[in-house]
């Protein structure tokens, strides 16, 4: 046999064998991700708010994006717009997935209005704003762990990941591979700043709401597969809990 064909069978057998092998090393990583934090456990649900008279919406069994829009939710829109264009139309269509606003009681026609620009496109039916008193709000807002404080709106650029057991879930070490390297003091994120599009399209919605939805995957808890992903036409009351 002359060396073109042996050097001919060669090269093929390189190009057979070395997806093999990448696969083979890929495979370890994806079976021992890395789960996104508790940060904060017994979060309050809705349920325990007093003045809440949306008692449909509860925070349990459900993987929620949490945040605070207070007395003026309409001046929070370019924050609600990432939001929604980032995080709720990338994610809708996961069952128990839902984006919940606190909002002060005398704030119901600019949350009418925000309403309506939120929906000129498409309805988000997965997207639920809840009235409350000035003390709910604190009280809710004060059983996350966070650095933030409320502005005197009862308001923030800021939403928080509530996972399925009332668990805030974030990074305890949000450093980059450069700070590792640089041996920087660790620092936590346990929100997410919604004026910050890098933040929102980057570390939540690439990232951890992902990862989080991935772990109730692999746990059996909650499948990603197309079988149980809400049809576009599928009514909340037909839904079937897990």
């Amino acid at each position: 046999m002359s060396k073109k064909p042996i050097k001919k069978y060669f090269i093929l057998g390189v190009l057979f064998f070395l997806p093999v092998v990448f696969l083979l090393m890929l495979y370890p990583s994806t079976n021992n991700y890395n789960v996104l934090d508790v940060v904060k456990k017994d979060v309050l649900d809705l349920s325990n708010l007093s003045s809440v008279t949306n008692t449909d919406v509860t925070l349990k069994d459900h993987i929620t994006v949490l945040g605070f829009l207070g007395s003026d939710p309409e001046s929070r829109i370019v924050e609600a717009s990432n939001l929604k264009e980032l995080v709720y139309n990338k994610f809708k269509g996961f069952k128990k997935f839902q984006i919940v606003m606190l909002v002060t009681l005398d704030s119901q026609d600019k949350t009418s209005r925000l309403i309506q620009e939120l929906n000129k496109y498409s309805e988000h039916k997965y997207w639920h704003f809840v009235y409350a008193s000035d003390s709910d709000i604190n009280k809710l807002f004060n059983s996350l762990k966070s650095s933030l404080q409320l502005d005197a709106k009862l308001s923030t650029n800021s939403v928080f990941v509530i996972d399925k057991e009332l668990n805030q879930r974030g990074r305890l070490d949000d450093r980059t591979k450069k700070e590792i390297e640089n041996e920087a003091q660790e620092y936590p994120l346990t929100a997410y700043d919604c004026s910050e599009v890098s933040i929102i399209k980057n570390k939540m919605a690439a990232e951890d709401i992902r990862v989080l939805l991935e772990e109730y995957r692999k746990s059996g808890r909650n499948k990603i597969d197309s079988s149980n992903r809400r049809a576009k036409d599928l009514n909340p009351d037909k839904e079937t809990n897990e």
